[in-house]
């Protein structure tokens, strides 16, 4: 049996971590003042300490407790959130990240550096609060001392299998310390005989009292990690006493802590001044917390990706077999065999749809991570930007979102470098000044299309049309189609930018989106309205691994059609093929649709049957009908990818087995759309 690399997992919790501090980080940009936000960083980053510390990555824990220190400023009150400060904890966040990935590495003074922007942000006075220290804030700070001092009592006690785990008592007693003047007394008598006792349990309780001026929130704070599962009591001994007296606070500090330590041992009477905290029983918290959290863990099961895919693998094999079955039992006369074959088929039909959803992830995934982007681009280019996203709960295969990540960064900053005006230059054109980029997604069939929109000043044509010409892309004076025309910007090496920046100049972004889009078997639409932005949409599909396609036969091959695709079948006879030779339309509905005779464009060789049949398929807008022999009927359809020596075939995105052992080829539909209108266009202009 296999056990999980403790460290792996932490990698994994740090990066979920991390995430939402930076969630919280860009969320705090909109609403500085917003003090549930703040509290939420906080305790991101108290919880990336304290879990950096529990597995032994000590830089990491170090350099957090900086970044955590001056949002518990932040949270007190002593210092307001600023733009400045989220910017220099953003930056800090990604060194966190590298400390995480590579914490033997050396990272050189990036960390000195990102202190001292992380001190600038929050002032001088934060260089004492930000560095770890033994000596307790009253006496860091002259006003910290004047505040109202309370003393505490807290009794915890950990799981016995703590240490274990990766807790480490000592480093609680730690932060309770720099909570103030604390006494500790360790508490031994459950400790058994040495024949009994077991060297990974702990058996030691511990009874504290601590002298601070933080509320009970700051020690609660110090238990985060192992909340959940220890005993812990905290009783207030000593009200908060003001110091009459103002030029003396320490001495007032010592005089209130003295009292508790004497008197640590027996029960202390409830006098006026001894006020117990209403605390509910340790274990009744513990009992109830701890179903919660089982009830937590029984919704989510934390599964590596590739499981998922060798899972996926052998529910396509199944599939396959399954096929193989049903065509055997067509074929039989055993109706026990038939019974037991279309069982199987709705069982595995079954299997087959959930291992889809499982793969499926919401779209919000991949769109959570321009937020960062999109705030890092505006502090570079000096532009106002707001990022709006919508359709995010649109789910798509998890292949699809990991390789659209890259392209999607690539449209963004094209969008904001060559899209957006500049505050003056929107103002002066009568926009508001803050450009909006807009991220959308929705399903629609078997097809997801997410845009990227922006509202900025649109594409030149004529720069378009003069760099075209200029690299010899387009012949000059040759006629396009404003489509086309707006193609020629995923050219390889194709670029309108005026000078190479940071963002964009050498004509290497928009050639590997087109690539990446069609490597998925998607498309990519583009539009533009001068002067009123752009929109680029990516129509992908819905997954890679298996969809229901059309199976039809033209002449002796068998080929197969996305079903998402399929408008409707019509009947086309012999005369009326004959009737159309030379223009290649048909009629439907008041409107004229080409079709592409698939027996011409594959070159089969045989006679077209007596009564063909047009399969009117569509991408969007755009539909065009393909003559086929003859349509056999629905298939699951187990996608195959080609071997490199067919990446140039580009009527085809892929192949599928048959029942019979057979392979048929799954036809590319956005490619055969593309050629029935460029086939409509060409007899248009020829007419």
């Amino acid at each position: 049996m296999s056990s999980l690399d403790p460290v792996a997992v932490f990698r994994t919790e740090a990066a979920e971590c991390l995430e939402a501090i930076e969630t919280g980080l860009l969320d705090l940009t909109h609403k500085l003042d917003d003090k549930d936000v703040v509290d939420a960083v906080f305790r991101g980053l108290h919880t990336l300490k304290g879990s950096g510390s529990m597995f032994g990555f000590d830089a990491l824990a170090a350099f957090t407790h900086h970044c955590e220190t001056a949002f518990d400023r932040v949270r007190k009150g002593e210092v307001p959130a600023t733009a400045e400060l989220v910017a220099a904890v953003l930056a800090a966040q990604d060194h966190m990240r590298a400390l995480v990935d590579r914490p033997d590495a050396d990272h050189g003074d990036t960390g000195q550096r990102l202190l001292a922007q992380l001190q600038a942000a929050v002032g001088e006075t934060s260089a004492g609060a930000a560095a770890p220290a033994a000596q307790p804030a009253p006496v860091a700070a002259p006003a910290a001392a004047a505040a109202k001092t309370t003393t505490w009592r807290i009794r915890f006690s950990l799981p016995s299998n703590s240490m274990a785990n990766g807790t480490n008592p000592l480093g609680l007693l730690d932060e309770l310390r720099d909570l103030g003047e604390c006494s500790v007394k360790a508490n031994l008598s459950a400790i058994p005989v040495l024949d009994e006792m077991v060297p990974t349990d702990l058996y030691v309780t511990w009874d504290v009292t601590l002298t601070s001026t933080q509320d009970r929130s700051a020690i609660d704070d110090v238990f985060i990690f192992v909340m959940d599962d220890m005993e812990l009591e905290v009783e207030e001994i000593a009200g908060p006493v003001a110091p009459e007296a103002k030029a003396e606070p320490v001495a007032v500090v010592a005089e209130v802590k003295a009292e508790p330590v004497v008197a640590a041992a027996p029960a202390i009477p409830a006098t006026p001044e001894f006020k117990p905290v209403e605390a509910v029983p340790a274990k009744r918290e513990s009992a109830a917390q701890a179903d919660q959290r089982q009830a937590k863990a029984a919704e989510n099961v934390r599964v590596p990706a590739e499981r998922l895919d060798e899972l996926m693998d052998r529910v396509g094999e199944l599939v396959i077999a399954q096929s193989r079955l049903s065509q055997l039992a067509s074929a039989s006369a055993d109706i026990a065999l038939r019974s037991v074959s279309e069982e199987i088929e709705r069982l595995s039909g079954e299997l087959r749809d959930t291992m889809m959803v499982l793969r499926m992830v919401p779209v919000a995934t991949l769109f959570s991570r321009f937020r960062r982007l999109v705030h890092d681009l505006a502090r570079e280019t000096g532009k106002v930007i707001e990022l709006v996203t919508e359709g995010e709960s649109t789910e798509v295969d998890k292949t699809v979102i990991e390789r659209l990540a890259d392209p999607l960064v690539h449209l963004v900053r094209n969008s904001i470098d060559h899209g957006l005006e500049t505050p003056a230059e929107r103002l002066a054109a009568g926009k508001s000044e803050a450009g909006t980029v807009t991220l959308s997604a929705r399903q629609a069939g078997g097809e997801v299309i997410i845009s990227i929109k922006d509202d900025g000043r649109g594409i030149n044509r004529d720069r378009v049309r003069a760099k075209a010409e200029s690299s010899g892309l387009i012949a000059p004076g040759q006629p396009l189609t404003d489509s086309e025309l707006l193609q020629l910007i995923f050219a390889p090496g194709f670029s309108t930018a005026a000078a190479i920046t940071n963002l964009s100049g050498r004509g290497v972004g928009m050639d590997v989106v087109k690539k990446t889009v069609e490597a998925l078997r998607g498309a990519i639409d583009i539009t533009s309205l001068n002067g009123q932005g752009s929109e680029v949409s990516l129509r992908i599909p819905l997954t890679l691994a298996i969809i229901d396609g059309l199976l039809v036969r033209v002449g002796n091959g068998s080929y197969v059609i996305p079903l998402s695709a399929v408008e409707e079948c019509l009947e086309l006879s012999l005369e009326e093929d004959l009737r159309s030779r030379g223009r290649s339309f048909i009629s439907l509905r008041d409107s004229l649709v080409p079709f592409l005779r698939l027996r011409d464009l594959f070159r089969t060789g045989t006679k077209p049957d007596v009564h063909q049949k047009v399969v009117v398929i569509s991408t969007g807008t755009e539909r065009v009908g393909l003559v086929v022999d003859q349509i056999i009927g629905d298939h699951q359809t187990v996608i195959k990818s080609m071997s490199k020596l067919h990446n140039d075939v580009s009527t085809f995105s892929g192949a599928t087995i048959l029942g019979d052992g057979s392979v048929a080829l799954i036809l590319d539909v956005g490619h055969l759309v593309a050629a029935g209108q460029q086939q409509e266009t060409q007899m248009r202009v020829a007419g």
